[in-house]
């Protein structure tokens, strides 16, 4: 989702990044899949404004941490099984976007495992806040 890049409502925000996070989460909607966990791939894009995300003492409490990131996606998971990547990542999103600082968020989802002739499936969402 590149021109989400494009987008003008983040035209003044850093792009905060999460790439290929790897998770062993139960998820599936086939019986062979309830029974364990699968490696799955996560990718986050928070776009913050710069006058919130422009540190002026260096300081870590003067942006959004990346531990946010990881910690939100650890809650989501210690919720359980979940069938879908869609309901994941909608989870995810919606969750990262209640940050008060996050503008917009871009998650995405990939099961390597599934098959042995393709990288992976997975699935992407993109949202920006609606009160801007």
């Amino acid at each position: 989702m590149i021109t989400s890049l494009l987008h003008p409502q983040l035209i003044d925000c850093r792009r905060l990044f999460l790439r290929n996070y790897e998770v062993m989460i139960n998820i599936g909607v086939h019986e062979f899949e309830k029974k364990g966990e699968q490696r799955v791939l996560i990718n986050v894009d928070l776009f913050i404004p710069l006058a919130l995300s422009t540190p002026s003492h260096d300081k870590l409490m003067e942006v959004v941490d990346y531990d946010f990131i990881r910690e939100t996606i650890s809650q989501r998971m210690a919720q359980g099984h979940v069938h879908l990547q869609e309901t994941l990542v909608d989870d995810v999103a919606k969750k990262m976007l209640e940050h008060a600082h996050v503008r917009a968020v871009r998650v995405s989802t990939m099961k390597p495992d599934v098959y042995p002739d393709c990288e992976g499936v997975g699935v992407e969402v993109f949202h920006i806040k609606s009160d801007i």
